[in-house]
């Protein structure tokens, strides 16, 4: 009987003392995986979202869509999966190389962090509607959340809600739809263009009406639509400078960078279009007679590879051959030497 007490004892002691040890053996992990959270919370959450679904506004953009790391496909993915992305980005999607913006280290501890936090246990990781970032109480617009989550689509017949949910879609509708979008509908309606933010831009899409318009402005004295006087403070950047006796080199870059690189860098090179102006840092100002005094064609030839760390301009290597990287640098430092005047580059 004594040694069966002994045996219990010695088992309960070493149940006890394996939390300790495990806790120990842990706290690297876990200080890794707190890391990966943070870089993922900075650089990732746009477009992934923060419980790792892809469920943003932002995602709704991109085709193909951005990884859903809870979605069954990706229960095969493995920690250095994730990694060999992160590090190399991923031809063919919006996915940049992060190779030269993060460290190996950082790398490693995102591509942990999303592992266990999404395709292992599924986990919400951070909320967005935190009282620290300016949302205290929450729970008390919950009548718009099934809106908000794609639950209920915004179109459903009022005659199909309940008093409480048409409440909610009032609120949704009135507040919630300026960060979440329409989110679900029945009915998508008319095609105007194939998305909102497409690029190059459809500009013949709004014609048809807007000629009319136009010439029965003019017939009945008023004063003309979108003259370029009225015209928004991105459009003049729209625009493409001229280039007489191009090369056929040059040619085919300025088809590839107004393709490819006017999305950010906008079409006369200044950075100061509409997306440009959203992103910190502004991309470069390829126009500037600072830029062109330091730049050499193997230079900008590389930043186009390689990406340039610390700003959103991402590598190119694995989207562009290196001939059409060369024509890019050839077309950049021929059509956007500085202009005459100042107030061109505006």
């Amino acid at each position: 009987m004594n040694r069966i007490a002994l045996v219990i004892c010695i088992l309960l002691l070493g149940a006890c003392a394996r939390p300790a040890d495990h806790a120990s053996n842990d706290a690297p992990a876990q200080a890794k995986l707190d890391a990966g959270r943070q870089v993922y919370n900075f650089r990732c959450y746009y477009c992934h979202g923060y419980s790792g679904n892809a469920r943003t506004l932002a995602a709704t953009f991109i085709s193909p869509a951005p990884r859903d790391f809870t979605a069954g496909d990706s229960a095969r993915l493995k920690p250095q999966d994730i990694a060999a992305v992160v590090r190399h980005g991923r031809p063919g999607t919006a996915m940049p190389s992060f190779g030269r913006t993060l460290t190996d280290e950082e790398i490693d501890a995102v591509a942990a962090f999303v592992h266990d936090e999404f395709v292992r246990r599924r986990a919400e990781n951070t909320r967005y509607h935190t009282a620290e970032n300016g949302w205290p109480d929450h729970e008390r617009y919950r009548s718009a959340f099934p809106f908000a989550r794609g639950e209920l689509p915004i179109d459903t017949p009022a005659s199909d809600l309940s008093e409480e949910q048409l409440a909610g879609r009032r609120l949704f509708m009135s507040t919630c739809i300026s960060c979440h979008d329409r989110s679900r509908v029945n009915d998508h309606g008319a095609t105007w263009e194939l998305q909102a933010v497409s690029y190059p831009p459809n500009r013949d899409a709004c014609a048809g009406c807007h000629r009319y318009a136009t010439a029965l402005h003019g017939r009945t004295g008023l004063p003309p639509l979108h003259t370029a006087a009225s015209a928004g403070p991105y459009d003049r950047h729209d625009h493409a400078p001229a280039i007489d006796g191009a090369s056929e080199r040059v040619a085919r870059g300025e088809a590839l960078f107004q393709k490819s690189c006017s999305f950010c860098h906008a079409a006369d090179g200044t950075g100061r279009n509409w997306i440009g102006t959203f992103l910190e840092p502004h991309p470069r100002d390829l126009t500037t007679e600072t830029f062109h005094q330091r730049t050499t064609p193997r230079s900008l030839i590389a930043a186009i590879r390689n990406g340039v760390p610390g700003s959103a301009m991402p590598a190119w290597k694995h989207v562009l051959k290196p001939d059409e990287v060369d024509a890019i640098a050839a077309y950049v430092l021929t059509a956007f030497r500085p202009r005459a005047s100042a107030d061109a580059r505006r």
